[in-house]
C-alpha cells in the first residue's frame, strides 16, 4: 500500500520514521511519500518538503511567511494528487494538517488517520469539529485522551506512548553512578539534574532560577542537561557551564543517577517519571500572576505536566509562573531530597503512570492498526 505522511517538526520526524519502519515490517509492499525530515528519508520514499521549511509557529510568524505557507500547502496537495496514496497519516502539526485533511476528504475521498493527535484537550478544543469531520481514525498516545474524545462522541484507539519506548530503548540501567560520575569528570557528591528545556528562550528564562535554587544545596552537585543544538557557551552566559557542569547527549543517564530533578514543563517531565527520579516541574511566564490566572480560564486541564495529567492528581509539584522562584524551587527540592515519605508517594504515583501508559511498542501497535484498518475497511 501507499502511505502519505505529514509532519512539521523534529519530534514528528522521529515518530513518523518509527512508524514507517514498522509499516515496512507489516506491509512488504509499503511505499512512502511525505513532508518530513531526515529520519523519515532514511526509511525510504519521496520527500516533498523538509519540516525545516515548514516550521512557522504562531500568528506573527505565519503572517510574515504567508507566501511560503501557501506554497507548502499547494505543493502538498500536488504531491497527493501525483502519488495517489491509499491513506494519509497526519502527525500533530494541526494548523497545517487539518487543512490538508479537509482537502483529502472532500476532493480525494481517501482515509485519513491522525497519529500523535494535537493536544486539543488542553487548548483549542474547537478543533474537535474538524477532526471528527475530516479524519477517519485518531490514534492516541495518552490514556486520558480516550475519555476526552468519548465526551465528543468520537471513538479513538490508544496505541501506547513513544516516550515509554524511548526510555526503554535508551536508558542504560547497568551503568553505576560511580562510573557515570567518573566518565563525566564529576566529583563524588550526589546529583541534582537541571532540565531547563530545549529552546534557547525557555532555557534563558528557566536556568538562572534553577541555578539559584540548586546552589542552596552545596552537599549536592548540580548538573545541567544540555539540549541538542545549544552550545555550551550559551549555558555559560547564564551561569552554567563553568561553575555548574553541562552534559550533552546523556540526559536519561543524568536523570537516572540524580537524587532529584528540576524539570521545565514538557515531555521531559514524563521521561523523568518513567526513569524514576523525584522531580519538581517548573515553567516561566511573564507577567507571572496574570498568566497563572489566565491559565485557569483558557486551559481545559487542571495540570500542565504530563505526569499529573496521566495520574489525575498532583503527583509532582508544579511551580508555574509567579510560583517559579528560587525560594519555592529550593523548598520543594529540599523535600525531594530529604523527606522519605514524600519521595515514596512520588514513586508510588510513578508506578501508576507506568501502568497507565502500558508496555513499549507504540509504533508497532500503530502500524498494526493502520494495516488492519486498510485491509478491512
Amino acid at each position: 500500500m501507499k502511505y502519505f505522511l505529514i509532519v512539521g517538526e523534529a519530534s514528528g520526524d522521529l515518530h513518523a520514521s518509527n512508524l514507517m519502519r514498522e509499516l515496512k515490517q507489516q506491509d512488504s509492499a509499503a511505499e512512502f511519500c511525505f513532508l518530513g525530515g531526515d529520519l523519515m528519508l532514511a526509511e525510504g520514499g519521496l520527500l516533498v518538503r523538509h519540516y525545516r521549511e515548514m516550521a512557522f509557529m504562531g500568528f506573527v510568524s505565519v503572517v510574515r511567511n504567508l507566501d511560503k505557507v501557501l506554497k507548502n500547502i499547494r505543493d502538498c496537495k500536488s504531491a497527493l494528487l501525483d502519488f495517489k496514496p491509499d491513506v494519509v497519516i497526519l502527525i500533530d502539526y494541526p494548523s497545517f494538517n487539518l487543512r490538508i485533511a479537509k482537502f483529502v476528504k472532500e476532493k480525494l475521498h481517501l482515509p485519513v488517520i491522525y497519529y500523535i493527535a494535537p493536544k486539543i484537550w488542553a487548548w483549542k478544543e474547537y478543533r474537535i469539529k474538524s477532526i471528527k469531520k475530516y479524519t477517519d481514525k485518531v490514534l492516541t498516545i495518552f490514556p486520558f485522551e480516550t475519555e476526552f474524545y468519548r465526551k465528543h462522541q468520537y471513538v479513538v484507539q490508544y496505541v501506547g506512548n513513544p516516550t515509554v519506548d524511548s526510555v526503554s530503548d535508551l536508558l542504560d540501567k547497568t551503568e553505576t553512578t560511580a562510573s557515570f560520575l567518573q566518565a563525566n569528570d564529576l566529583d563524588g557528591r550526589p546529583l541534582i539534574a537541571l532540565l531547563a528545556g530545549s529552546r534557547r528562550h525557555e532555557i534563558a528564562k528557566c536556568l538562572p532560577v534553577m541555578l539559584q535554587a540548586a546552589r542552596r544545596f552545596p552537599d549536592y552537585q548540580s548538573v545541567v542537561a544540555g539540549a541538542p543544538g545549544v552550545e555550551k557557551e550559551f549555558y555559560s552566559s547564564l551561569g552554567g557551564g563553568d561553575t555548574v557542569p553541562v552534559i550533552f547527549g546523556k540526559t536519561y543517564q543524568l536523570v537516572y543517577h540524580a537524587q532529584a530533578a528540576i524539570v521545565n514543563s514538557g515531555t521531559a517531565t514524563l521521561e523523568t517519571a518513567l526513569i524514576g527520579t523525584p522531580q519538581v516541574v517548573v515553567y516561566y511566564a511573564q507577567p507571572g500572576r496574570l498568566v497563572y490566572l489566565l491559565k485557569k480560564i483558557f486551559l481545559k486541564v487542571e495540570y500542565v505536566s504530563l505526569v499529573n495529567l496521566i495520574s489525575g492528581r498532583e503527583s509532582v509539584r508544579e511551580l508555574i509562573a509567579h510560583l517559579f522562584t528560587p525560594d519555592m524551587v529550593a523548598a520543594e527540592t529540599q523535600k525531594l531530597l530529604h523527606n522519605p515519605q514524600y519521595r515514596a508517594a512520588i514513586f508510588a504515583d510513578y508506578e501508576l503512570v507506568k501502568r497507565e501508559l502500558g508496555e513499549p511498542g507504540t509504533a508497532r501497535h500503530a502500524a498494526a492498526f493502520i494495516v488492519d484498518y486498510l485491509q478491512n475497511k
